[in-house]
């Protein structure tokens, strides 16, 4: 009895311990059906991830055309300032050249001199004009006096 007893007893316990090889047909349809979805859900998150990295790479793109065009739009208005300021100098250069070519000729010698000398010169001149204008307001006292005596002399 204990043979008959133990023979299924060891059958139980072999049946519980040991794992199939196989799945039944239900089974395996079923978990064919499950590995579909799970494939098919796993597609569409790599669609998506493939979408969400195609539109960022298209937005990264988007912003860096921007960034250039932007770039661009600012060398370009650089480049008519550096095209104005250079005029603007052109111009000034100009203005400077007719001023020291009318200094040349108002200080007596002025025409041989280089634009340093021309300054000291002006400077120089200058003060000997004054000079002369205090001079002469100091005669045009002394014959205003001399007037005066005169007038009063009866002269």
């Amino acid at each position: 009895m204990e043979e008959e007893n133990a023979e299924p007893l060891t059958q139980k316990i072999a049946a519980a311990t040991t794992t199939p090889t196989f799945q039944s047909k239900t089974e395996q349809t079923h978990m064919g059906i499950g590995v579909q979805k799970s494939m098919h859900g796993s597609r569409r998150r790599v669609q998506r991830c493939r979408r969400e990295r195609r539109s960022s790479r298209e937005l990264e793109l988007k912003q860096i055309k921007e960034v250039v065009s932007t770039a661009r739009d600012d060398d370009e208005k650089n480049e008519a300032r550096c095209v104005g300021k250079e005029e603007e100098e052109e111009d000034e250069r100009e203005e400077i050249e007719k001023k020291i070519e009318a200094l040349q000729r108002i200080v007596p010698g002025g025409e041989v001199l280089g634009v340093d000398k021309l300054f000291d010169e002006t400077a120089g001149y200058i003060v000997a004009l004054q000079y002369q204008i205090k001079t002469l307001k100091a005669l045009q006292c002394f014959f205003d006096k001399l007037e005066k005596e005169k007038t009063k002399l009866g002269g």
